[in-house]
């Protein structure tokens, strides 16, 4: 039975960033990241409105076609749920197009608010799920839903009909560990950033990256020390330099350093794991050379609050 959601009813949810595959586990490796957007959705007697303030202000659109919008309207199909109208108000702040999960969290905030809205009725893998279905990929998402690290995967069905599955398992960070992010000042496309990856690997570097994505696991957890070993890829990031050369040069920089860098996601920012501080005038560098330098804990869980106007 469908629910009919009351006029004045609103949702605020906050979610965290997120940088994935962490070097060798590409699209399966996910971490949140100290960050976070706010959308607050109010459910009104009809229409849409949106309002964007923030990071994508200017740039994102402002009907059915905002993704935090269509991602409302998933997550109130799938709770069978009714809103006659609705205003959404975003307050961004996750770069956008850096390759910092800002996608992936409008996914999370408008699936969550949807669902908060209709009383709360999918779980966390349904939230997984209809978020990732946005993303074609559960890493980012998946983090921002949960908190911490995750690892996750797509469950491709064979029937050639069914939709992938996106599932993820999360994972207890070590406290010690933090995040910093060298974001520069352009963006990134993640599908053309795609196109430069080979259909094809060697059996070498793909045994390499199932060896290091295994040592990653371990580092994230319980070694830290072994941090810049678990970093290390073959698979995507020596094809990517080409068209992110400001971001290759810093990520070995960073390496050439002992820091346990990588492309985050897929870029352009740079991001960093590490238990001790970067060397400040490494940061004070990397800003000279344009770059943003974001300092950032490890983030907790996407939270939602339902509330009565």
């Amino acid at each position: 039975m469908s629910i009919d959601l009351e006029v004045g009813l609103r949702a605020r949810v906050t979610v965290p960033g997120s940088t994935a595959n962490l070097g060798p586990g590409f699209d399966t490796l996910g971490l949140a990241v100290g960050i976070y957007d706010t959308v607050e959705v109010e459910v009104t007697a009809s229409g849409l409105e949106v309002e964007i303030f923030g990071e994508g202000a200017n740039d994102l659109p402002r009907d059915a076609s905002h993704l935090v919008v269509k991602a409302i309207n998933s997550a109130l199909h799938a709770a069978d749920a009714y809103a006659p109208g609705l205003k959404v108000t975003c307050t961004n702040n996750i770069p956008q197009s850096r390759g910092l999960g800002s996608s992936a969290s409008a996914a999370v905030a408008g699936v969550i608010a949807g669902n908060t809205l209709a009383g709360s009725p999918l779980s966390t893998d349904d939230v997984i799920q209809l978020s990732s279905a946005f993303e074609g990929h559960p890493d980012n998402a998946a983090a921002s839903v949960v908190g911490g690290a995750v690892v996750s995967w797509t469950d491709i069905p064979v029937d050639g009909v069914s939709q992938p599955e996106y599932r993820a398992v999360p994972l207890k960070v070590h406290p010690d560990i933090k995040a910093t992010a060298l974001v520069p000042n352009f963006h990134a496309s993640t599908n053309a950033v795609r196109k430069v990856l080979p259909s094809h690997v060697t059996h070498t570097d793909a045994r390499f990256n199932v060896s290091r994505t295994a040592v990653m696991t371990v580092a994230i957890q319980t070694h830290p020390e072994f941090l810049w070993e678990g970093t290390r890829d073959r698979l995507h990031q020596p094809y990517r330099a080409d068209v992110l050369p400001v971001t290759a040069e810093w990520v070995n920089r960073l390496r050439n350093r002992g820091y346990a860098a990588f492309l985050s996601g897929a870029g352009p920012t740079a991001m960093v794991l590490s238990t001790e501080p970067i060397d400040p005038k490494i940061l004070e560098s990397a800003r000279e050379d344009g770059l943003r330098v974001l300092e950032l804990d490890i983030a907790g869980p996407a939270t939602a609050e339902l509330l009565r106007s």
